[in-house]
C-alpha cells in the first residue's frame, strides 16, 4: 500500500517505518483479497489525492464511480484497509516521538528539551529563584488527572494490545547493534502482528459494561502509570540536586491520578452503589498485586546477613513483635537474613489485607514498615542510589495507598433535590421542598444541617431512587472505613445552578454520617462538595453561588474541616455546546478570576477542576498548553483535569509517551507556579484593555453562534441529517447513553456525540464556529484594534492558546470533504443554505486568524502537525466518501441493514483513527 511521504530530514526514520508498515499491509491485502483488492485501494487513494491537488469535476466523478461500484465483501475490506493503515501510522508517529526524545537527550550540543523537568529547573536557577521559594512552591503544588469512562475511545482493548506490541517491535528495530538474524526475526514478528491486526474485529460486539470500563481504566495504571508517576517525581528531585548542589530537597507527591470510572452516576443508571464498591475492590486488588510484585523482587535483592551488617534496633524489634503472627511455613527460614525475615512478614500481611486480622489495616502501616527497612539499610549502604527501588516503592505506597486512585462520585443536582424533597416530606418538615423559592430552600437546609438529629426514618418506605441515593452516601462512609478516606474524597454536583444544590448534598452526607454536627457544636466532614459549572449561564452565576455558601456559618465550618479549600469543576463541553468555543473559553477563564478574587476575601483556597475532553470542541489539546492557558494565579492552588476517551490510549498506552506527556505538564506547572509566587515578569501578563476586548469579541461570537444553533429552526434538522449522529450510537464505545433522557431535544443531547458527529463530517463546527465573527468584528473597527489583537496573541497565553486551537480546528476541518454530507439532508435547500453559512464563517475565521498571527498559512508555528494533517487527508477522504454513500443507502431502508450499518461503523472508527479524535 503506497504510503505518506514527506521531505523533512528528521522524519526520515518515520517515513521508513510507515513505508515498511504500509508494504506489510499491502501484502496482507493481496493475501486476503488478491491484487484486485490492493489495486482498488490504490486507485481510490490516488483519486482522492489527485482531487485535493486539482479538484476537477472529471476526477470527482471518477472517484464517486469507483466508490459506488464497490460491493460487499470488497467494500468492507477497502474500508478496513484505510482504517487499519491509520492505526499503523499512529503507532509509527508515537514511536517517532519516543525516538526524537531519545535523540534530544543524547545530543550534548543542545540545551535541555523544552517542557522537560531539566529545562524547568534550569530556568528556575537562571532566574535566581531561591531554594526556599522553590521548596514552598513544590509543597503547594497539586495536579490531579482524572480518568473517565466518557465514551470517546473507539478502539477496542484487544486492538490497543496489538498496537502496543507493534510499537515495542518498532522500538527494538531502532537498536543500532542488531544482527542480520535479529533484524529479520523482528521484521517477521512485525508482519505477524500487522496480520493479526487485520484479522481482528475492530468493532465491539456489545456495549461495554461499567466494569469493562473499570478494567480498561485499570489497564493504564497497571501498564504505565504505577511506574511512571513516581519516576517523574524522582526525576525532578534528581535535577534539583544537580543544579542546586548541597541542598536537601523534598519533592512531595504533587502529581496524582484519580478516576470517575465506576463513580460517575450522572446520566448513567448502570453505575449503582454495588458497582462503585466493586470498583474500589478492583482498584485495591491491583494496588496490592503491584506492591506484591515489587516486594518479591526486593526480597531477592536484600540478602544481607546479620553477620555482615548491623541493622537498627527498631527493625529488630518490629520483627520480634510481628514474626510470631506468621505461621511457621510463612516465616523466612534463615534467621541471619534479617531483611528477608522482615519482607516475609510484609508480604504475608499484605496478602491478608481485607482477609484476616494480621493484614494491614491501612497503607500507612505498610509505609511504616518500608521506612524501617530504608532507615536501617541507609546505615550500612555506601551509595544511597542503590536503594532507589525501595525508595520508589515507598513513594508508590504514598501515592496509591490501598485505594490506587481516588474515586470521585458525581450525580445530577436534580437527583439530590428529589431525594431531599421526599425526606423532608416524610418527616413533615416541608410538603414540597422542590417548589420553594431559593431563599426558602436555603433556610430549610441550614435548619436541617444545624440539627444533629437525622431526618431519614429507618423503617419508612422511600421511592427506589431515594433509597438508592441514601445507599450511595452510606456506601461512601463504608468505603472510608474499608479502603481509607482517600478512596473517595469528592462529591461532584452536575448542573449546579444554585447554592441549595451544594447544601442538599451536605444534608444527604449528614444522613450517612459523612458530615456530622455534634451536640457540642463541633463539625466533622469527610467529603468535599464540589459544584460543576457547565453552561454559559452557570459560569456567570458561579461567583454568586459560591459567595452565598461562603457567607453561611454552617458551610464555613464544613470548609474548615476540609482544609479551608473549595473544589470547583468547570465544564468545557456544555458551555461550548451552548455558547460556542470562544465564548465558553472566555467565560471559563473569567469565572476562575472572579471566583478566586471573591474566595481570597474569605481566606478560602480553591482547586479548579477542568472537565475537558480530548477534542478541540471540548477543551482538548496537550496538557501543558491547557495549563498555560489558565489564569496564572490559579496554578499554585491545585489543578484537576479530566483525561477522557482516546486521550488515554494516545498518552498513556506507551511508557515513554506517558512519561513525556506528564513531564511536560509537571514542568509547566512548576515553572508557572514559581513565576506567580515570585510575581516575576515571566508570569502571565494581561491588561484590562485585553479583557475588555475579549469581552466584546465574546458577545458578538455568542450571538452569531446562538443565532444559528438555537435561532435557526432548521438547524437541528441539518445537524441530525448531515452528520452520522444516528449511526454513532451503534458503535458500542461506552456504557453511558448518548442522551440524558429519551428525548430528541438539543439540550438532552450529550456534548460528546455532538462533537463526535461534527468531527466525522469534517466540519468540526463546535471547535471554531462563530469565533471568526467576533474576532473580525473587533479587528475591523480600526488598525489599532487589529494591532491590539496581535499584541494579545504575542503576550497573553490564554489568547494565544485560543487562537492556536482555532487554527488547529480549521486545519483538521475540511470544507471540500464536508460538502459531501449535504447530500444526506433530505431538503436540499436546508442543506445548501446552512452549509453555505458554515463555509462563509469558516473563510471569515481563517482570514482573521491569519491577520492576527501574521502568517501566510494556518499552523505555521506547528509545521509538524500541519504536515501530518496534510499527509493524512488523502487517506481519510475515501472513508468520508464511503461513509456518505453508505449512510444514504442505510437511511433508505425501513428496516436496518446490519451489513451496511457495520460498514458505516467501520468508517466511523477509521475516520476517528485518521483524525485522532472522536469526542
Amino acid at each position: 500500500m503506497t504510503t505518506l511521504n514527506s521531505t523533512n530530514d528528521h522524519t526520515t526514520p518515520l517515513r521508513r517505518d510507515i513505508r515498511s508498515l504500509g508494504q506489510m499491509l499491502g501484502n496482507i491485502l493481496v493475501h486476503h483479497g488478491g491484487e484486485e483488492l490492493l489495486n482498488k485501494v490504490e486507485t481510490i487513494r490516488q483519486l482522492t489525492k489527485d482531487l485535493r491537488q486539482n479538484p476537477e469535476q472529471h476526477t470527482y466523478k471518477q472517484l464517486k464511480q469507483e466508490i459506488q461500484s464497490l460491493e460487499p465483501p470488497m467494500r468492507s475490506q477497502v474500508i478496513r484497509a484505510f482504517s487499519i493503515y491509520f492505526h499503523l501510522v499512529n503507532i509509527a508517529e508515537q514511536n517517532h516521538r519516543i525516538r526524537r526524545r531519545r535523540e534530544y537527550q543524547l545530543r550534548e550540543d543542545h540545551g535541555a528539551q523544552p517542557f522537560s523537568l531539566e529545562s524547568a529547573v534550569v530556568n528556575l536557577k537562571n532566574n535566581n529563584f531561591s531554594k526556599e521559594l522553590i521548596q514552598d512552591v513544590l509543597h503547594d503544588l497539586s495536579l490531579e488527572l482524572i480518568i473517565t469512562a466518557h465514551p470517546t475511545e473507539a478502539t477496542k482493548r484487544t486492538v490497543l494490545e496489538i498496537q502496543k506490541r507493534i510499537a515495542a517491535i518498532l522500538q527494538k528495530l531502532d537498536h543500532p547493534q542488531l544482527t542480520k538474524g535479529e533484524r529479520e526475526s523482528l521484521q517477521d514478528s512485525l508482519q505477524n502482528e500487522v496480520t493479526v491486526l487485520w484479522q481482528t474485529d475492530e468493532l465491539r460486539e456489545r456495549k461495554p459494561t461499567v466494569m469493562d470500563e473499570v478494567r480498561n481504566g485499570l489497564y493504564y495504571f497497571d501498564q504505565t502509570l504505577f511506574d511512571v508517576l513516581p519516576d517523574i517525581h524522582q526525576e525532578l528531585e534528581n535535577r534539583l540536586e544537580d543544579h542546586f548542589p548541597g541542598e536537601d530537597w523534598d519533592v512531595p507527591n504533587f502529581l496524582k491520578f484519580g478516576s470517575w470510572i465506576g463513580g460517575d452516576r450522572d446520566g448513567n443508571p448502570n453505575v449503582t452503589p454495588e458497582i462503585t464498591w466493586e470498583t474500589l475492590e478492583k482498584q485495591r486488588q491491583l494496588a496490592l498485586k503491584k506492591y506484591d510484585q515489587v516486594l518479591v523482587e526486593l526480597m531477592k535483592r536484600f540478602s544481607h546477613s546479620s553477620t555482615q551488617v548491623t541493622v537498627t534496633e527498631a527493625l529488630k524489634q518490629s520483627i520480634e513483635e510481628q514474626e510470631p503472627l506468621l505461621s511457621e511455613e510463612k516465616r523466612w527460614r534463615d534467621d541471619r537474613e534479617i531483611y528477608r525475615r522482615k519482607f516475609a512478614i510484609i508480604l504475608e500481611r499484605l496478602r491478608q489485607v481485607g482477609r484476616s486480622e494480621i493484614g494491614y489495616k491501612d497503607a500507612d502501616e505498610l509505609h511504616e514498615d518500608l521506612l524501617l527497612i530504608q532507615e536501617s539499610a541507609q546505615t550500612h549502604q555506601p551509595n544511597r542510589g542503590e536503594l532507589k527501588k525501595l525508595r520508589k516503592l515507598i513513594r508508590q505506597v504514598e501515592m496509591f495507598g490501598f485505594h490506587l486512585a481516588t474515586l470521585d462520585i458525581r450525580n445530577h443536582s436534580g437527583e439530590h433535590e428529589a431525594a431531599v424533597t421526599e425526606l423532608l416530606r416524610k418527616v413533615g418538615i416541608e410538603e414540597d421542598y422542590s417548589a420553594l423559592s431559593e431563599e426558602r430552600k436555603l433556610a430549610v437546609l441550614q435548619d436541617v444541617l444545624k440539627d444533629p438529629r437525622p431526618i431519614s426514618l429507618l423503617n419508612e418506605d422511600y421511592s427506589e431512587s431515594t433509597q438508592q441515593m441514601l445507599t450511595v452516601f452510606q456506601m461512601i462512609r463504608k468505603a472510608h472505613l474499608e479502603f481509607g478516606k482517600r478512596s473517595i474524597e469528592v462529591y461532584l454536583i452536575s448542573h449546579t445552578e444554585a447554592a441549595s444544590d451544594l447544601l442538599e448534598v451536605l444534608v444527604l452526607a449528614k444522613e450517612a454520617g459523612i458530615y456530622r454536627l455534634h451536640a457540642d457544636g463541633t463539625v466533622e466532614s469527610n467529603i468535599n462538595v464540589a459544584p460543576l459549572l457547565e453552561t454559559v449561564d452557570d459560569l456567570v452565576a458561579g461567583p454568586e453561588i459560591l459567595k452565598t455558601v461562603f457567607d453561611m456559618d454552617i458551610y464555613s465550618r464544613h470548609l474548615k474541616k476540609r482544609g479551608s479549600s473549595q473544589e470547583i469543576m468547570l465544564g468545557y463541553s456544555d458551555g461550548s455546546k451552548d455558547g460556542g468555543t470562544l465564548t465558553a473559553n472566555w467565560r471559563l477563564y473569567k469565572a476562575q478570576q472572579e471566583i478566586r478574587e471573591m474566595a481570597e476575601d474569605y481566606g478560602i483556597g480553591l482547586k479548579f477542576f477542568h472537565g475537558r475532553g480530548g477534542s478541540l470542541g471540548r477543551g482538548g489539546g496537550p496538557l501543558n498548553r491547557s495549563l498555560l492557558s489558565q489564569p496564572a494565579e490559579t496554578l499554585g492552588e491545585g489543578v484537576k483535569i479530566t483525561e477522557q476517551g482516546e486521550v488515554l490510549s494516545s498518552r498513556y498506552l506507551l511508557r515513554d509517551i506517558a512519561y513525556r506527556s506528564l513531564e511536560q505538564a509537571a514542568s509547566t506547572l512548576v515553572e508557572g507556579a514559581a513565576n506567580v509566587s515570585k510575581e516575576s515578569e515571566q508570569g502571565h501578563h494581561r491588561e484590562d484593555t485585553w479583557e475588555q476586548a475579549i469581552e466584546e469579541i465574546s458577545e458578538v461570537s455568542l450571538k452569531k453562534y446562538q443565532d444559528l444553533v438555537f435561532g435557526d429552526p432548521e438547524f437541528l434538522t441539518y445537524f441530525n441529517e448531515a452528520t452520522p449522529l444516528q449511526e454513532i450510537s451503534g458503535l458500542n464505545i461506552g456504557s453511558r447513553p448518548m442522551k440524558r433522557k429519551d428525548s430528541s431535544k438539543f439540550e438532552n443531547l450529550r456534548a460528546i456525540p455532538w462533537v463526535f458527529a461534527w468531527t466525522q463530517n469534517r466540519q468540526l463546527l463546535p471547535a471554531w464556529y462563530a469565533s471568526g465573527s467576533g474576532l473580525a468584528y473587533y479587528a475591523d473597527q480600526g488598525s489599532e484594534q487589529l494591532e491590539q489583537l496581535q499584541q494579545m496573541y504575542e503576550n497573553w497565553p490564554f489568547f494565544r492558546s485560543t487562537i492556536n486551537n482555532l487554527q488547529m480546528a480549521l486545519t483538521k476541518a475540511d470544507i471540500q470533504t464536508a460538502r459531501e454530507y449535504t447530500q444526506l439532508v433530505q431538503d436540499e435547500k436546508i442543506g445548501k443554505r446552512i452549509f453555505n453559512e458554515v463555509v462563509e464563517e469558516y473563510e471569515r475565521t481563517k482570514e482573521i486568524l491569519l491577520r492576527i498571527t501574521g502568517d501566510d498559512e494556518l499552523l505555521n508555528h506547528q509545521p509538524t502537525i500541519k504536515e501530518s494533517v496534510r499527509l493524512r487527508n488523502p487517506y481519510v477522504d475515501p472513508l468520508n466518501f464511503l461513509q456518505v454513500e453508505l449512510i444514504k443507502e442505510l437511511r433508505k431502508e425501513e428496516d436496518p441493514n446490519d451489513e451496511i450499518l457495520t460498514e458505516v461503523l467501520l468508517t466511523i472508527s477509521g475516520i476517528a483513527a485518521g483524525l485522532r479524535n472522536t469526542g
